[in-house]
């Protein structure tokens, strides 16, 4: 049986899906260093070490949004976007998790 297929990802310009993967990349990252759930150093850093280049590319994206006179995130649009790429999945590893009772 083959999973449900996901709702379409909105139109967005070329600018608006580079700054939505870029954003996405470092959310990805941040989840990694996150020291609540981490295990190890080694790993930590090297997402900490990625993060610097995904940071510029996010910026970079951000930076020709503007420069082609991109000047509104339309939220909306964006929201779902991220909700279709599992955006939410993605930065509830940045979150703390549940207290344990123990």
């Amino acid at each position: 049986m083959l999973p449900p297929e996901l709702p379409p990802l909105p139109a967005l310009t070329r600018a608006e899906g580079e700054f939505i993967d870029c954003y996405l990349e470092v959310v990805d990252q941040l989840g990694r260093i996150n020291p609540a759930r981490g295990t190890h150093t080694y790993g930590a850093l090297r997402a900490a070490q990625a993060l610097a280049a995904r940071a510029e590319a996010l910026r970079d994206a951000l930076a020709l949004m503007h420069a082609r006179g991109e000047s509104e995130l339309h939220a909306p649009v964006l929201g779902r976007a991220l909700r279709v790429l599992g955006g939410e999945r993605r930065t509830a590893r940045i979150i703390l998790p549940p207290q344990s009772m123990s």
